[in-house]
């Protein structure tokens, strides 16, 4: 792998951690909407240095979606709760960002912390 290559797999980590980061800080002041956003952009960089590890390109986010699935859910490398988190994320973040009159509450964006972290930290695990 040539070194620009290296280099953004390396960005897009430190930037699903930094978006981690600010998912939690945004919870922490009950923005609910921008939380899942920022949780699911976490899990969308960290599936992107995946992809980009294995040489699997995609332009679109439905695109990451569905290599993410086919290269890492379905052949068993990612546990499948992970890929129903992201696929629940992906919805939820289109929902939060297009749709008029929603609102996400605490109990709905909560239990998304700790899945979209151990994502995180798998994907970290696997790109070393």
């Amino acid at each position: 792998m040539n070194g620009p290559s290296k280099d953004l797999i390396k960005y897009r980590i430190e930037r699903a951690k930094e978006t981690f980061e600010d998912a939690k800080l945004l919870a922490e002041k009950h923005r609910w909407n921008s939380a899942i956003n920022r949780l699911y952009y976490a899990a969308f960089y960290a599936i992107t240095a995946l992809l980009l590890k294995e040489n699997h390109k995609s332009t679109t986010h439905n695109g990451v979606k569905t290599k993410f699935s086919e290269q890492f859910i379905k052949t068993g490398l990612f546990p499948t709760e992970l890929g129903r988190i992201y696929s629940q994320l992906f919805t939820w973040r289109q929902k939060g960002d297009y749709a008029d009159l929603f609102d996400f509450t605490e109990e709905k964006v909560t239990p998304y912390f700790e899945p979209v972290e151990k994502l995180i930290e798998l994907v970290e695990k696997s790109l070393e």
